[in-house]
């Protein structure tokens, strides 16, 4: 009897789910033997005697680049495509396994040569480029634990970050482009190293841009210029499963950015196990993209990581999807013949807004299967997503007035993976497995947990959920990708992950079962807000804002928002001396600070002065009247109000919130 691709899947896809439900640890034994190659085969899967602090395949040893690049060039798929990078200029660079397996070795040498060796820690400050993915590679081939910090973020922030890990050494870039202009680095990584007191030893700059930049000497060396000189081959070494791959920084409620530490043989398999399972993936046939940023924990495991592991081919692009036209996206994929797409809802929403005839001009019918992370995707952005551009099968027809007559349709449904996860968890852990579950798909719903993964929506004692009411959402039992500590604070990473619920991981989302048990994400219960995918705190945003001389007092709350999933609203108590500044000069210059302090992504969507906070008796504000105020509502809760210290303060928010 012969059997279809999809029947095959589908029946893998079960088999997967029922190996998992007889024994997690016989379940992730096998993903790991059977998806990564180990020097020496590890004999123990998990040791949970000291918990939250999990030990995965811990007496064997394996390297994540090696996995990602060289065996993949020994099993004869060496001239298979890795990376089909585009610039946002147009420029594109096509290269192979072997390719990728010269450069990252010739990167590894020149980390060697500065003296970088096994643990110390290495900042990667760079924009989207085939050198941000070598770089990354070349710390995991000789051991260095690799930070990479989102291009985005601000002098400040990047310093906190090398200061936090005590990077021996920063990688970043002249600049990129962005929007069409040339988007400078280099003098943020000068700024954040202008105070002494830092470990940085040597700066490594990739000339992208080729802007002229300020040049420390015996500092700063040119990226190419060291890695060109260095020998095309390196020795491989081989490391514990449980050595540190990377630290990713990501908001905490206190202000302090929290480390967290991943390491290699857990994590490794699952990112590669996931990215087979939930994309359905066909390294032979299939090109991928990935839209996120490297700096990103996205860009971490489905960008380099599990497309890597898996010997896939995928598109790395530089630049933003309306640059220099709106469909630049559409016609990437068309000139590449992208099969998986996977992005952020804040895209989707955007392209939505842009109308379906961007789309429509482009032949998008490679698509066949779609990808949804960052936050989660409302159900009319998900239906979009799949009839708009799933759904094409050829370009449209532009007529002459420039509007585009949709060209033809797939009949088939094309399944979207709707996934839920976080820095913390490392990988997938909610989304249905498209092969197994397309006629189940509900928009909106990352519906259940991946294979070997436990997850559950409790109450507020830690029982599960009996009915669809809104819970907290769980894992109960420890995973491989699972992010061992924050940073350096043991204690930080037990009091904020595992001590709300005994013996469980609180992701910090609400959630509720409906009535097929299906999972349904209901946003933050902490104060992180998710802004297009990237988190930050209130505190974070609430502190930038008080360090202005403009600002006694700040209160900073994340409000629903059609494009970017969130917004940032902030509410602000000027000092005496500051008192009668002008509204929307105050609201420029105190957006802009936010900006320079902590990046552009912080960057309030509105701020309000107030002359004070809607607070209790206590002292403590009421955010979620705030939230409330910022979400449109015209009246506030009189049960809450009652609480307050003077219920008056809100009727002045509520009609400037109006007003303006």
């Amino acid at each position: 009897m012969v059997t279809t691709h999809e029947q095959q899947t589908t029946q893998r896809a079960g088999q997967l789910y029922e190996q998992a439900a007889q024994s997690q640890m016989d379940y992730w034994a096998d993903r790991a033997r059977n998806e990564l190659y180990w020097d020496t085969p590890f004999t123990e899967v998990l040791d949970w005697s000291n918990p939250p602090f999990a030990k995965w395949f811990a007496d064997g040893t394996t390297n994540a680049c090696y996995n990602a690049v060289d065996r993949h060039v020994e099993a004869g798929h060496g001239d298979r495509v890795a990376i089909h990078f585009e610039g946002e200029p147009g420029d594109t660079d096509t290269v192979t396994y072997a390719d990728m397996q010269v450069r990252v070795s010739q990167a590894a040498n020149a980390l060697e040569s500065l003296g970088v060796t096994k643990g110390d820690r290495v900042a990667i400050y760079l924009p989207m480029l085939v050198e941000s993915v070598v770089a990354i590679l070349a710390c995991a081939r000789i051991g260095a634990v690799h930070s990479v910090v989102f291009g985005g973020f601000s002098a400040e922030a990047l310093r906190s970050r090398i200061d936090d890990a005590q990077a021996k050494v920063v990688i970043t870039a002249d600049g990129s482009f962005r929007r069409g202009k040339p988007n400078m680095l280099k003098p943020i990584v000068d700024d954040s190293l202008a105070k002494p007191g830092h470990t940085v030893e040597h700066v490594l700059v990739v000339a992208r841009n080729k802007e002229d930049v300020h040049w420390v000497e015996d500092r700063d060396i040119w990226f190419h210029e060291l890695v060109n000189e260095q020998p095309t081959t390196h020795q491989v070494t081989w490391h514990e499963a449980e050595h540190p791959l990377f630290i990713l920084y990501t908001s905490g409620t206190t202000g302090q950015p929290k480390g967290l530490m991943h390491t290699t043989g857990g994590y490794l398999t699952q990112v590669t196990a996931t990215m087979r399972d939930t994309f359905d993936l066909q390294p032979e046939t299939d090109v991928f993209w990935c839209t996120a940023d490297v700096g990103w924990v996205t860009g971490h495991s489905y960008i380099v990581y599990g497309p890597m592991a898996n010997g896939a081919t995928q598109v790395l692009y530089e630049g933003t999807p309306d640059t220099p036209h709106r469909g630049r996206w559409w016609e990437m994929v068309e000139k590449y013949g992208v099969t998986i797409l996977y992005t952020a809802p804040t895209a989707i929403r955007s392209a939505m807004k842009w109308g379906r005839d961007v789309a429509d001009r482009y032949d998008l019918s490679s698509l066949r299967l779609l990808g949804s992370v960052g936050e989660a995707i409302n159900p009319e952005a998900w239906d979009w997503y799949r009839e708009v551009i799933g759904q094409n099968a050829g370009a449209g027809t532009v007529n002459a007035d420039d509007t585009v007559t949709p060209g033809p349709r797939k009949t088939e449904l094309v399944p979207i993976a709707d996934t839920w996860w976080q820095t913390e968890t490392g990988a997938h852990i909610l989304t249905p497995l498209p092969a197994l579950h397309a006629d189940e798909l509900k928009p909106g719903s990352a519906q259940r947990a991946v294979p070997g993964v436990s997850v559950d929506v409790v109450d507020d004692q830690g029982n599960s959920m009996q009915d669809t009411s809104q819970g907290f959402l769980v894992i109960r039992d420890p995973w491989p990708a699972m992010a061992r500590t924050i940073w350096g604070n043991d204690e930080r990473f037990v009091d904020t992950y595992w001590s709300r619920f005994d013996g469980m991981y609180f992701a910090g989302d609400g959630a509720r079962f409906d009535e097929d048990g299906d999972i349904w994400l209901l946003g933050r219960v902490d104060d992180v807000m998710n802004v297009s995918g990237h988190r930050l705190s209130t505190t974070e945003v609430e502190s930038a804002l008080v360090a202005h001389d403009l600002v006694a007092e700040a209160a900073v709350v994340g409000a629903a928002d059609d494009t970017t999933g969130q917004a940032i609203y902030a509410f602000v108590i000027l000092t005496e001396d500051s008192e009668g500044a002008d509204q929307d000069e105050a609201e420029a210059a105190l957006r802009a600070h936010v900006g320079s302090h902590i990046g552009p992504i912080a960057k309030p969507k509105r701020i309000l002065v107030t002359t004070d906070l809607p607070k209790t008796r206590s002292g403590k504000i009421m955010r979620r009247l705030l939230k409330d105020a910022a979400e449109g509502q015209t009246e506030a809760d009189p049960t809450a109000l009652a609480t307050l210290a003077d219920p008056a303060v809100m009727e002045e928010i509520l009609s400037g919130m109006q007003q303006r």
